[in-house]
Order: structure tokens, then C-alpha cells, then sequence
């Protein structure tokens, strides 16, 4: 499984160099890589989503222990975050990032390894985690910026990010064509299955070109925490869920790599519009990223010793 992780993350960390070059040679103009980030979140991964969820073979998926075990352990990591805020000795806006880069996730990273690790099945136990995952962080996110961020949101705001997000429409929208029975019309689906594909190599592009690791120097202790959090915590806590609701297999393994993914560059124009730290959030995001690396093969590691 070791081997399989790391021969999975070698497609990942190729389109992510990638984009660290195209970015730093300035080989595409500086405004390209908003617009391509944009139409990645906005309009490809959605496309993903709706697909892999809306085609999938749902009733041969554990779903309600994989969902579970998702919402239960981000839940708990969320409230271990909030309980230690006092401990960590920073202010408001410094914690959203600490707390984003605890329980949020990269998308992208996390599917390309489904996909390479177990193929159509991957694709839609990744769906299936985004499903899950998507709503709950979003959720967690938005109330912690509420009441900690320097950009007040009122109940109004609060509602707006979470009703209108494209990961959360895509997926629900996949889950309900699922339920309904609603079969992708054959003139539209070649073309959904084609926009969802090129997600995954424009997302990790826009994820390299997002990286910034000046700012780490100036937050060892808050990147360390947030780190801890998100490659220990979350693993461990997910693990115990799982045991509790009898989650195995495929499924147990594409959790457990999604609750170790590094976190989005997705959480930094957040921070951004939301009133958080967002240059602390830069560095949480690149640093977490060089961490996942060696975290994932280590999680997959751990997986074959819980298999044996």
C-alpha cells in the first residue's frame, strides 16, 4: 500500500512543481492563474463531483459509515481546535488559519490519489468523501470566521458562503440525481466527464502556482500546530470512528488519505475575504504541503499494519 501511495503522489507532486515553475518563470501572465483557479472551482471540480456521484455504483459503497466516520472525526478534531485557542496564544484572525489548516482539505490532491489508488471506485469513494467533507468544513469554517475573524459576518453572510458553495451544489446535485434515479442525458455526459477530468491537472497546477513559503519563517509555532493537528490529530481521530462504525477496506483508506490531505489554496481567499491572517494562511498552506509528502506514505503505512 506504501508502494501504491507514493507511486500515486508522484503524478501530484510532478503538476505541482509544475506550477511552482510556470508560475515563478512567469511563463503565463500573473492574471491567468486567478482566472484558472476560478474556473477550476467554480465550474471543473463541481462538473467532477456531479458526475462521479451521479454515475456511481453508491449501493455497493459503505456510505453511511464512510460519512460517518468523515463528520464525526472532523467534528471532534474541530472542537479539540476551539478548546486548545487559549493555549495557542494568538489573536482572532491568526486562529481561522490554525483552524482552516486543521480539518479543511485540497481537493485536487485528494482525488488524484483515489483515482490512482483504486480507479472508477476511487473516483467515487473521493466523491463521496467530498460530499461529506465539503458541507461539514465549510460549515466549521464560516462560524469560526464568524466569530474570529476581523471581517464580522452577520447570519445573513453566514448562510450566503454556505448555500452558494460550487463544491457543495455539485455534490448535492450528483447525490440527488443518485437518489432520484435521474440518469446524465447521453448528449451531456461525455462532455461533464471531459470538464471533470481536467480538473484534476489544472487544480494542482493553480495549487503550485499558489504556494508561498516566505511567510513560514515568521510562523514556525502556529504552521507546527496547525500541521500536528492535520497529520496526527485528524489520522488518529478517524481511525478510532472508524473502528467504532466498522469501516474497512478501499473505503477506510480513501478516508483516512482525505483526513491527511494538506490543506486547499482555496483557504487562503478565504482568509482573505473572510477577515483572517491570510499571510500566516500561505505559509500553513505551502508548508502542509511539503509535510504531506512524507505524511500520506506514512499514513498508508499505518493502514497496512491496521489490514494485517
Amino acid at each position: 500500500m506504501t508502494t501504491d501511495v507514493i507511486l500515486a503522489l508522484l503524478p501530484v507532486v510532478l503538476l505541482t512543481a509544475l506550477g511552482m515553475v510556470l508560475k515563478h518563470s512567469r511563463f503565463l501572465g500573473e492574471g491567468f492563474w486567478p482566472q484558472a483557479e476560478r474556473l477550476s472551482y467554480y465550474l471543473l471540480v463541481p462538473c467532477l463531483f456531479f458526475h462521479s456521484l451521479a454515475t456511481a455504483r453508491l449501493d455497493a459503497l459503505p456510505a453511511r459509515e464512510l460519512v460517518t466516520t468523515l463528520v464525526l472525526s472532523i467534528l471532534a478534531v474541530a472542537a479539540l481546535l476551539v478548546a486548545l485557542r487559549p493555549v495557542l496564544k494568538v489573536d482572532g484572525p491568526s486562529f481561522t488559519s490554525i483552524f482552516q489548516g486543521g480539518i479543511r482539505f485540497n481537493n485536487y490532491v485528494g482525488v488524484t490519489l483515489a483515482a490512482g489508488l483504486f480507479g472508477a471506485q476511487g473516483l467515487a469513494l473521493a466523491a463521496l468523501c467530498s460530499a461529506a467533507i465539503v458541507p461539514t468544513v465549510n460549515i466549521l469554517c464560516v462560524l469560526v470566521f464568524a466569530r474570529h475573524g476581523s471581517a464580522r459576518l452577520t447570519g445573513r453572510g453566514v448562510g450566503k458562503q454556505l448555500v452558494t458553495n460550487p463544491l457543495v451544489i455539485g455534490s448535492l446535485a450528483g447525490i440527488a440525481f443518485q437518489v432520484l434515479g435521474l440518469g446524465i442525458p447521453t448528449a451531456v455526459e461525455p462532455a461533464l466527464r471531459s470538464l471533470g477530468a481536467a480538473s484534476l491537472p489544472i487544480g494542482l497546477l493553480c495549487v503550485g502556482a499558489a504556494l508561498e513559503f516566505g511567510p513560514v519563517r515568521r510562523w514556525i509555532a502556529p504552521v507546527a500546530a496547525s500541521s500536528a493537528v492535520k497529520f496526527l490529530a485528524m489520522p488518529v481521530m478517524t481511525v478510532l470512528v472508524a473502528s467504532l462504525v466498522g469501516l474497512t477496506g478501499p473505503a477506510l483508506v480513501t478516508a483516512l488519505l482525505f483526513q491527511a490531505l494538506p490543506t486547499a489554496s482555496s483557504a487562503y481567499i478565504m482568509a482573505r475575504q473572510l477577515g483572517g491572517d491570510a499571510p500566516l494562511m500561505a505559509g500553513i498552506t505551502a508548508m502542509q504541503t511539503l509535510f504531506a509528502l512524507v505524511a500520506l506514505p506514512f499514513v498508508a503505512a499505518g493502514i497496512g499494519i491496521l489490514a494485517a
